[in-house]
């Protein structure tokens, strides 16, 4: 697929990027490479595997040269020897192609909640951050993964399925407490971008067997940006505010009468109700009118609710259940219990 961050490099960039490439597929111990700053050959290094997710091996490199040289000399750090770098290739190319071939005659739009799904229920956050957790082999290797290797495994499976998809990259914050950058992907559908982190929805569904979220499935630029900080990087603008996953759904709500009704069907079925809040901003004054409704809802079939609030995103997840229990769960989508 399209290199995407290979694309916004200048032509001594791609040089650097194409050099490096080349070496670490072909599992050199050494090569060189044109000389730059060597703060950004780190910056190119990092872009090229945003771009080429597959290369889970080189995580690391070291350079040398010579004073009257204008090359440098690459040498790259890899993860494992070489030969279990290949039975690692062999094994995860036969992954990647069993799991894409049940999607592979889905529409774009299919294949994204594909992927978004097997990655929420097959998944789960690595709290010890192994070195591999960072890659490809994590999530689809070993079932673990922070940030980076779980968007790293959505564009992988969205590069095998022909949907467009890059890696987005924010930065920290510690005024907020948020210490490491975080990632997550932007896909085209339909010839319109949209952004999705498929870790944040993850931490959404914590337990076996729950509900799957779809809170930052399909998002635009001021969606998105409620609860991540800026990009880093360069990434498409995402415009389309009209298409996220619960307004498709016809889970977007604009009228309170709405959030009763749907509540009242949810009561009675004993199903899960999750909607998105569009009737204004999601202030305190109108989470208390939607929980009144909830609880009327409830009180007419003999249940109590269990509320999760998603506030940034303005989602709340509604269960019922004939025993009294926790009435209001505020959430916070992130990768666990400490950020990446």
């Amino acid at each position: 697929m399209e290199p995407y961050y290979y694309n916004h490099l200048s032509k001594a960039g791609q040089a650097v990027y194409h050099a490096m490439l080349q070496g670490v597929l072909a599992l050199t111990d050494e090569c060189l490479i044109p000389r730059l700053d060597i703060r950004e050959v780190s910056e190119i290094f990092f872009q090229m595997r945003l771009d080429h997710p597959e290369i889970f091996w080189a995580t690391g490199f070291g350079c040398g040269h010579y004073p009257d040289s204008s090359n440098l000399l690459f040498r790259p750090e890899y993860i494992f020897e070489k030969n279990k770098i290949r039975e690692h290739q062999k094994a995860l190319a036969a992954r990647v192609e069993k799991l894409a071939r049940p999607a592979k005659d889905l529409s774009e739009l299919e294949k994204e909640k594909y992927i978004h799904d097997f990655i929420c229920q097959n998944v789960r956050y690595d709290k010890l951050k192994k070195p591999y957790s960072h890659e490809i082999i994590g999530p689809l290797g070993q079932g673990v993964g922070v940030c980076e290797g779980i968007a790293k495994s959505v564009k992988v499976l969205c590069d095998a399925l022909g949907v467009w998809c890059m890696i987005a990259l924010c930065g920290n914050n510690p005024e907020k407490k948020i210490k490491y950058r975080h990632t997550w992907n932007v896909v085209r559908i339909g010839g319109v971008y949209y952004h999705l982190d498929v870790t944040f929805d993850g931490s959404l569904c914590k337990e076996a067997g729950e509900e799957i979220r779809y809170d930052y499935f399909n998002l635009d630029d001021k969606q998105i940006f409620r609860d991540h900080e800026p990009l880093i990087a360069p990434a498409p603008a995402c415009t389309d505010g009209d298409h996220f996953y619960y307004k498709e759904k016809k889970l977007s709500f604009t009228k309170i009468e709405d959030v009763y009704k749907r509540s009242l069907q949810a009561a009675k079925k004993g199903r899960t109700l999750t909607f998105h809040w569009r009737g204004g901003y999601l202030t305190r004054e109108v989470l208390e009118q939607l929980i009144e409704q909830i609880e009327a809802a409830g009180r007419e079939k003999g249940k109590a609710p269990q509320i999760h609030v998603n506030w940034p995103q303005a989602v709340l997840r509604v269960s019922y259940s004939d025993q009294e229990q926790e009435c209001l769960i505020m959430e916070e989508a992130n990768e666990g219990e400490t950020e990446e």
